[in-house]
């Protein structure tokens, strides 16, 4: 009888070379090949049982494109999983070096950690006074997205965090040989069990199965993950400022679109929202269950071994009688105070679970408050008693995971677009007025503001209203459900293209309508956060205009004060990149930022940023610490909103290690910038320089628009891509559609993002900058050589562009990229489009080098560099043959249909590219 299976048998012993695995050593160049090359070994263990060949495709000695049509598919899920690998293996790798650090140095070493950060703050000789009052603003909101670019199943999302936590077991040395070999083995097991679960989705996930994806995070990571962070920085501030006591707030707020955002998809309607609700509501509080049975299990402090002093058993015995079943506790748990508390607690969470009536049954929770007093008083008692351990290790954490997840999880905001909100407003106003339609064009802005100073709801029969109309106040009506049951549960109301002052008051009036106001005399206010989303640049300069106007409302401004004296207002950087290229996006997101918040300063409002970014550079993907960093002076201000969206997610917050130490950077550089960045030189407006900027913007925007503009430009952006091809991948809910269009506006940010990464173009990361510089240069002579120096010396801005450009060129192959253009049928166009990319990418590397001093691009980030290199001729392999498998569908003529296995090979291609490049759009 056979007791091992094939696979390995093949491999021989695979503990046998990793007996020393992550061994006493602490040289991280040793750790790094060690995790790299146990994963390379049980690939190659997978790859030789299905077919020796694959082997070579692997080493990246035998491209994929060479392959025989049989193994294209195989050769394709190998190097797809392989990178997956790479990816899980730089997450360890990340995680053991930042304890390496803090081992042989200190945990101030680890650069963006709190340690780091406040022990800069202490030196620079910010007080502790200084300190406490900006933790107390601190306001920090990561927003989870369902922006179809997360192309991996949940299924695949938890075969890698079963990888990641073996490679975690089999760092600790404790192990003896025969368990280490049963380690790996079950590591070379979850390879196998990948290598056999079907990548592609075989149909579109619903949205309730994206809000189970999105909760997926919370479960496994983030509800535990959470009071850990707080717990980093408890430990940072009494390292720096012993002699002081500064108690940092809950200051983590997350938030979702998952289940809220309907801009673009039918899909998500109230009665989907209602359930979303539902569904995270629940996460909540079930996540309360295992800690509070830690509790019990642990509180065993009995009183005939202490005694309690009188109030802090009349806090107990309080909570107790509260709980409606304290007569079952007493009898069970008789002397044991601290258990009966947990016990009467446990209860109450399963009747907050279920509620129900019955005899004897316990009192359901009527808001998470009402549970975070009880764990206060928990808390305070071990305190009184001289148990602040057990206090801060047992019952803190839980008092704020309640603090941060109450009993929603995550704010669930709702996103649509104004044109779809105009509509109804329209209709509204018809049915309130008796006259019919309102015309498409006509200007209701003053009818809006009558309505907003009556006050009154809609009060009319909706059965004449558009179904599109019903569907709409359906969603306000949830809302103010949502609201009256949980204050928290909804977040904002996001307004897509805000394009004026009247949009955004049109969603404060369908508010009122629908119940939100507090009154119905128009001296009330709307209890719901009314965010506009400004996403072109066009958009971007009207912003300021738009808000002045907005605050110019009383009923606006009396709203405002119920949230704290503060509007929150969202940035794109998607559509705008689209409309202006990557400078120009940048540029203009700045400048916004700076008039906005003097608009702000004008009215006594303060301004939240919520900054929409996506996983590329393109869409506003770089590093955490420095794109904080180099935000304008005083526009963080302790606050803090920022998407995470598609692949992100999982790249971030699929492991508790990763997760923490992103979360750290997150609200370290926020604390830092609101403390530092008034007085930093790097942040400054230099005359000299933002004259500059702005005319790199212009020159940048004018070379860019001349591309877009091209004729034909589009045909070969459909042509030269797979953008048509992208529909066909199910990786969202919203329904499919072809992503070709007819002009730059019909497209999408996300695939027009996606699809320059997949043929390695990527204009949309460096196009026109070249020129711009090189504009600068021509005109200025030297001074304009040694302003450009001066400026990337001296401006974070720009000195951050500079950098994210240079790594973008270095991953950009326009080798690769001729191959896609050979794909366009129209020689001239190709020739001339694709020239015109050629000549702009060969002018922006010479001006970066004539900026930076050296040749080579990326050689000043080793790392990255090392990271795009070890994978370069998979995935020259992968394009190549990407590119012939986009030449055999579309073969086919209109009406028929390509072999399945055709399609598919070319859908994990894309998956393949993407896993390559580490993100999609």
């Amino acid at each position: 009888m056979a007791t091992r299976d094939a696979t390995a048998e093949q491999c021989a012993d695979p503990g046998e070379n990793w007996t020393s695995l992550y061994g006493e050593s602490t040289a991280t160049g040793s750790f790094q090949e060690d995790v790299r090359g146990l994963l390379l070994s049980q690939m190659k263990c997978v790859a030789r049982s299905r077919d020796q060949r694959l082997i070579e495709v692997i080493d990246g000695t035998s491209p994929v494109d060479r392959l025989n049509p049989d193994l294209r598919i195989p050769a394709l899920q190998a190097l797809g999983i392989w990178f997956q690998l790479l990816a899980i293996a730089g997450e360890i790798i990340g995680v053991r070096s930042r304890r390496a650090l803090e081992r042989t140095g200190s945990a101030d070493a680890v650069v963006g950690s709190f340690s780091n950060v406040v022990g800069e703050l202490a030196r620079s000789g910010y007080s502790a006074e200084q300190i406490q009052t900006t933790l107390d603003m601190l306001d920090i909101s990561p927003t989870m997205t369902a922006h179809p670019t997360e192309t991996k199943r949940v299924t695949v999302l938890e075969c890698h965090r079963r990888i990641y936590r073996k490679l975690t077991e089999l760092e600790q040395q404790r192990w003896a040989p025969r368990e280490r070999t049963r380690l790996v083995e079950e590591v070379l097991c979850e390879i196998e069990i990948l290598w056999m679960t079907g990548e592609l989705r075989l149909e579109r996930p619903t949205v309730d199965r994206e809000v189970a994806w999105s909760l997926h995070f919370f479960r496994e990571v983030l509800f535990e993950a959470t009071p850990q962070l707080y717990d980093a920085l408890e430990y940072a501030l009494a390292r720096h400022y012993p002699q002081y006591r500064i108690e940092p707030t809950c200051f983590l707020h997350y938030a979702s679109w998952v289940g809220g955002d309907r801009d673009g998809n039918p899909h998500v309607t109230a009665a989907v929202t209602r359930a979303a609700l539902g569904q995270y509501r629940l996460a909540a509080i079930k996540s309360y269950q295992e800690p509070l049975q830690r509790l019990l299990t642990g509180l065993s402090v009995s009183t005939h071994v202490i005694q309690m002093p009188p109030d802090v058993a009349k806090a107990m015995g309080s909570l107790l009688a509260g709980s409606g079943v304290a007569e079952a506790i007493l009898a069970r748990n008789p002397d044991e105070p601290f258990r009966q508390c947990s016990a009467a607690m446990q209860a109450r969470i399963a009747a907050t679970l279920k509620p129900g009536p019955g005899v004897g049954a316990a009192k359901p929770y009527a808001a998470a408050s009402k549970f975070h007093r009880d764990l206060t008083v928990l808390y305070d008692a071990l305190m009184r008693l001289n148990c602040g351990t057990a206090a801060h290790r047992l019952v803190r954490p839980l008092i704020q995971r309640v603090a941060t997840f109450g009993f929603h999880t995550a704010s669930l905001d709702i996103r649509q677009n104004s044109t779809v909100t105009d509509r109804a407003v329209r209709e509204c106003l018809a049915a309130r007025n008796g006259a019919g339609a309102v015309k498409p064009l006509e200007d209701i802005s003053e009818r809006i503001r009558v309505e907003l100073r009556d006050g009154q709801r809609l009060g009319v029969d909706l059965s004449a209203f558009s179904d599109e109309a019903r569907e709409l106040l359906d969603l306000f009506s949830v809302v103010a459900e949502a609201k009256q049951r949980d204050k928290n549960a909804i977040g904002a109301f996001i307004l897509s293209m805000t394009r004026s002052a009247e949009d955004l008051l049109g969603i404060y009036l369908l508010s009122q309508f629908c119940g939100l106001a507090t009154a119905e005399d128009g001296s009330g206010t709307i209890g719901l956060r009314i965010v506009p989303l400004f996403e072109t640049i066009a958009d971007l300069r009207a912003a300021p205009a738009v808000l002045d106007q907005l605050f110019s409302v009383s009923l606006v401004r009396r709203s405002l004060r119920e949230f704290g004296n503060c509007q929150e207002v969202m940035l794109g950087y998607s559509d705008s990149n689209k409309d202006g290229g990557f400078l120009a996006s940048n540029w203009e997101l700045s400048k916004a930022q700076k008039e906005i918040r003097k608009i702000g300063a004008k009215h006594r409002i303060r301004i939240r940023f919520f900054h929409g970014r996506g996983g590329s550079v393109s869409r506003g993907g770089a590093p955490t610490g420095r794109a904080i960093a180099a935000q304008p002076p005083d526009t963080v201000a302790g606050c803090m909103r920022v998407t995470e969206q598609g692949e992100v997610v999982s790249a971030k917050f699929a492991n508790r290690g990763t997760a923490l130490q992103n979360l750290e950077i997150l609200s370290a550089s926020v604390l830092a910038h609101t403390l530092k960045s008034p007085d930093e030189a790097a942040l400054k407006d230099v005359p000299e320089f933002e004259e500059a900027l702005g005319a790199l913007t212009g020159m940048s925007q004018v070379a860019y628009s001349s591309l877009v503009g091209e004729p034909g430009f589009i045909d070969y952006f459909n042509q030269a891509s797979p953008v048509e091809e992208l529909a066909l991948l199910k990786i969202g809910s919203r329904p499919a559609r072809r992503f070709g269009a007819k002009d730059l506006a019909d497209l999408r940010a996300i695939p027009w993002v996606f699809a320059w990464s997949q043929n390695r173009h990527l204009i949309t990361g460096w196009y026109g900058i070249g020129s711009a510089l090189n504009s600068l240069v021509t005109v200025r002579g030297d001074a304009g050589r040694a302003l450009l120096g001066q400026m990337f010396e001296r401006s974070r801005f720009f000195r951050l562009m500079v950098d994210e450009v240079e790594k973008t060129l270095y991953q950009t192959d326009l080798e690769l990229g001729r191959l896609y253009a050979g794909l366009v049928t129209d020689r001239k166009i190709r020739d001339r489009i694709f020239g015109k990319i050629e000549i702009e990418c060969d002018l922006t590397k010479r001006m970066l080098s004539d900026i930076t001093g050296i040749s080579d691009l990326s050689v000043r980030f080793p790392a990255f560099k090392r990271q795009v290199d070890r994978i370069r001729p998979q995935m020259e392999g992968a394009h190549r043959l990407q590119v012939d498998l986009l030449k055999e569908v579309r073969s086919f003529a209109p009406g028929k249909s390509a072999p399945k296995r055709s399609v598919n090979a070319l859908l994990l291609s894309i998956n393949c590219i993407s896993a390559g490049l580490g993100w999609t759009g």
